[in-house]
């Protein structure tokens, strides 16, 4: 788990990268300014979750379930929390169905908080 988790944080770095870059660059003639920044929203959280994902890939040692479920809740929160905000973006001109992806994004915000405060609860027990 420590390896995936370390792995999945860079990639989520990697690829909030190049959606940074390909939204600052590309997306302003396709996309409009209220998209965009919502857009922008999902590329920072990504990089977030990268970042929180690489420091606990090399805090915690995965022995015990509950920092397992703090890898686990942040890397599927992140997905499903920036991924729908990257297709909500893109409603209008792909004709995604907003009404499906609404609910996603919010649910997968709270997987990440839910992490978070595992997080929280994992410091103060274990004294770190």
């Amino acid at each position: 788990m420590k390896t995936f988790t370390l792995v999945v944080g860079a990639v989520y770095g990697l690829v909030s990268v190049i959606l940074g870059a390909f939204g600052a660059h590309a997306l302003k003639k396709v996309i409009s300014i209220d998209k965009l920044a919502s857009f922008e929203t999902g590329v920072k959280y990504q990089m977030y979750s990268a970042l929180f994902l690489l420091i606990v890939g090399y805090i915690l040692k995965f022995e015990a379930p509950s920092e397992k479920w703090i890898s686990i809740l942040m890397i599927a929160g992140t997905f499903i929390f920036s991924v729908s905000i990257y297709l909500l973006a893109f409603s209008e001109v792909a004709a995604i169905p907003s009404k499906i992806l609404g609910p996603l994004t919010p649910f997968g915000g709270l997987m990440m908080i839910i992490s978070w405060a595992m997080l929280i609860f994992y410091f103060a027990k274990n004294r770190i």
